[in-house]
């Protein structure tokens, strides 16, 4: 039976090829003779066993049907490719594999007698929990991220461990209710993700077996060892002055040895003291150092040869020694060769690792097979050296730099705002690796901070975007339309006014309205039918050939199609995101230098930004909520200006395009997390998922009772929920009006709920545009440049 069976899950996995066969089915009755004559032949050969339809559970049977299971699955099993892909088809959570690639198998049978794959760092229950998140994700509708990476960690016949990374398809999988499965509200959800850890309650919820997958999947392999290596290599180095030696010379010799796939493979570092020109162990490290081969120090010249010296000191580049022996011989029991061969050594590769161009040591490879290591295979320490430099530099530093080091590699950049508090879990990371332990970079929580949203968008900008691509489609069509008439004029040939015809009809489709497949129907109709066209005419007739070059000197050559008004409307988007970008950005630093909070800004069709202030993100500066209505001030002023600057900027544009503005008002303090994985912060918790449900939902909300949308061009809408917020931002605004940002006009409006969210409210003041005359500014073709590198 199979596998795995007693294993409890949400899930009854029955093997099927329904699906599969469904589509054999469909082009059975297709026009394409030849592939309807193929499908008749695999749905006919398995006509005699309808349990490859129905589904079964007996994997036996897999072993029983194998030649008619590789006949249905060899469209999506190439024969052609099966000693190259690392493929097979497979049971989601369960150990059972079946038609399984050449290369698959081999890879198999190469790791061991018995050796059955597992997949890396499962924890216990996590099957099981994996399982009902699918459920509720592709039965329920309810949309969690469960996405991580599989990976498979299989040793060669040399024991040289490879790392497999593993994508599924799911196209052939089917989930069928059964009579144990339950209704689930949002209300369950909500307690299931507050609860990841309680098995119990996942199973109440989602009881065992109470789905059937009938179907199977397709797992695609990828060698990614090289990688993987790379990654370790790094993480080995960063990690290495705080480990314990043992260890982390075992770890970075296993993980070079996946590196170059030898099994066999030393590595060694010998340091290196310009003051006196020699070679240096590393002590208190366990690291040896085949060059000086047992000796306390050594004179570089004595311990190299003058070719090898020169190569590594001056040079700074790879020596690499394929045959010792050969080398040994050649040069009469020279160092290092002789060095070498003494301790049993056949090929090696010295790597200097320099920084500014000054040495600061040498890495040591070394094997015992002649010509494995080699000048060649030596090149692949470019894609490790930065990583191997830095370490052997942080090394040399003072603490503070190795705390920055692990904080750079485990969170990426850190807003200056909250970097003390990544410089407290960086010392704690760095104690663990003294302690010996095994560290981890924790995940940063700052609890009850005050959040402040805001943005400036561009009105319409799909409206706008759609406009600009009908309008160059048009162009395009009505240039080649005329491109045909001449040559049906010269040549009389119908397939000429055929094609005329259809590029009319195409005309036509998009004259009134750009539907979301007119544009790329339109590009594969041109690339496909037009170009091969054109590129006979050019042959065929002189002065057609120059119609079809004034036609192809429109033709923008990254988009393959004509790019007028779309290129109008991408300057216009870019030029105005980087002004509005440079306006909020120049004015946070005296925001920060008023009282320390976090802020971050994105680029879209517009700008947005977000900031978090709270005591818990001051950094041992006390937090009194007058910072937070200080920034709430300031934010709708730089907002103000932030429309004037777009109001000054509007008319220079290539398209004139509007802007609407909108704050987001938000009276309770909530948590936010750095979340490791994506390297970034985010609200933490489900309530307050809430805040961030109305961010992403507010600016396409209505006016209750209206058809009349909450954003406005000239309008700064403020969004809130009490009362006090109320009476707070109309203090600012009569304030603000007082210096010229507003005028009188303001307006109080309710909002139509939004999805799980209702009694929200906005101010709607207009703004009061500056009209001094200023310089004009000219955009030269740097600006956008340099608005595209942004």
């Amino acid at each position: 039976m199979m596998k795995g069976k007693d294993k409890i899950m949400p899930i009854k996995p029955l093997v099927s090829f329904e699906k599969l066969l469904k589509h054999y089915e469909a082009l059975a009755e297709g026009d394409d003779k030849i592939l309807a004559q193929r499908a008749k032949e695999i749905l006919k050969a398995q006509e005699p066993y309808p349990e490859l339809r129905d589904g079964f559970q007996d994997v036996s049977l897999l072993d029983k049907h194998k030649d008619i299971i590789s006949l249905i699955l060899q469209d999506s099993f190439p024969p052609l490719l099966s000693d190259n892909e690392i493929k097979a088809a497979s049971l989601p959570y369960y150990d059972v594999f079946f038609n399984t690639s050449n290369r698959f198998q081999k890879i198999i049978n190469e790791a061991g007698p018995g050796f059955e794959p597992v997949l890396r760092n499962q924890e216990e229950g996590i099957d099981y929990i994996m399982g009902c998140i699918v459920i509720l994700n592709f039965y329920y509708g309810f949309k969690l991220d469960f996405s991580r990476p599989f990976f498979y960690d299989i040793p060669n016949a040399n024991g040289v461990m490879h790392h497999y990374r593993i994508l599924y398809n799911a196209d052939f999988l089917e989930l069928h209710p059964t009579e144990k499965s339950k209704e689930i509200t949002q209300d369950d959800v909500d307690e299931l993700l507050e609860n990841p850890d309680n098995i119990d309650l996942w199973m109440e919820k989602i009881p065992p077996e109470s789905f059937i997958s009938k179907g199977f999947v397709i797992s695609n392999m990828f060698d990614v060892t090289a990688e993987h290596s790379i990654s370790e290599i790094k993480s080995e180095l960063i990690a290495s002055d705080k480990r314990g030696s043992d260890n982390f010379m075992a770890d970075l010799q296993e993980t070079f040895r996946s590196f170059f796939r030898l099994p066999d493979l030393k590595v060694g570092f010998v340091t290196y003291n310009p003051n006196e020109d020699r070679f240096e162990p590393v002590y208190g490290k366990g690291i040896s150092s085949f060059i000086l081969n047992g000796k306390d120090t050594q004179e570089c010249k004595d311990a190299l040869c003058q070719y090898s010296y020169n190569k590594i000191l001056k040079d700074n580049d790879y020596f690499a020694i394929s045959d010792v022996d050969k080398y040994e011989e050649k040069s009469g029991g020279m160092d290092p060769y002789k060095a070498l061969k003494q301790q049993g050594i056949k090929s090696a590769i010295f790597a200097p690792i320099a920084f500014e161009g000054s040495l600061l040591g040498v890495l040591e490879i070394a094997a015992d097979k002649k010509n494995v290591l080699n000048g060649v295979n030596a090149k692949k320490l470019d894609d490790v050296m930065p990583f191997i430099v830095s370490a052997v530099v942080r090394s040399k530093v003072e603490e503070e730099n190795l705390i920055d080091a692990v904080i750079q590699n485990e969170c990426t950049s850190v807003h200056s705002s909250v970097y003390w508090r990544f410089q407290e879990e960086a010392k704690h990371f760095i104690k663990e690796q003294l302690e010996g332990r095994q560290p981890s970079f924790k995940e940063i929580v700052f609890k009850d901070v005050y959040p402040l949203f805001g943005q400036i968008d561009i009105k319409d900008s799909s409206k706008a975007r759609n406009n600009a691509i009908q309008r160059d489609l048009m162009i395009q069509l009505s240039e080649i339309k005329s491109v045909l008439e001449a040559a049906f004029e010269k040549f009389k040939l119908p397939i000429y006014e055929e094609l005329k015809f259809r590029v009319g009809n195409h005309l036509d489709s998009i004259k009134e309205m750009l539907y979301t497949n007119s544009e790329q129907a339109i590009f594969d109709f041109v690339k496909e039918e037009i170009n091969p066209v054109f590129a006979h005419l050019k042959k065929s007739d002189q002065e057609i050939n120059k119609h079809i070059l004034a036609y192809e000197a429109k033709i923008d050559m990254s988009t393959e199609s004509y790019y007028d008004h779309r290129k109008n409307y991408d300057e216009s988007v870019m030029l105005i995101n980087k002004e509005l970008a440079s306006v909020i950005d120049k004015k946070q630093e005296a925001a920060q230098a008023m009282f320390p909070h976090y802020f971050e800004r994105y680029k879209t069709d517009g700008v947005e930004h977000n900031m978090y202030i709270g005591n818990s993100i001051a950094g041992g500066q006390e937090f009194n909520e007058l910072y937070l209505n200080n920034l709430r001030l300031w934010q709708l002023q730089v907002m103000c200006d932030m429309e004037n600057t777009h109001y000054a900027l509007k008319p220079k544009l290539p398209i004139q395009l509007d802007a609407t503005s909108l704050i987001l008002v938000y009276n309770t303090s909530l948590s936010i997390r750095f979340r490791m994985d994506e390297k970034q912060f985010d609200v933490d918790g489900t309530y307050n998922a809430r805040y961030e449900v109305i961010k992403k939902r507010i600016d396409k909300s209505y006016i209750k009772g209206t058809n009349e949308r909450l954003t406005q061009t000239g309008k700064m809408s403020i969004v809130y929920s009490q009362k006090k917020d109320e009476l707070e931002y109309l203090r600012y605004i009569k304030f603000l009006k007082s210096k010229g940002y507003f005028t009188d006009n303001i307006d109080i409006v309710e909002l139509e709920g939004l999805q799980g969210v209702s009694g929200l409210k906005a101010i709607r003041a207009e703004i009061l545009y500056k009209t001094e005359e200023k310089p004009e500014k000219t955009y030269t073709y740097e600006d956008l440049m340099q608005a595209l590198k942004e």
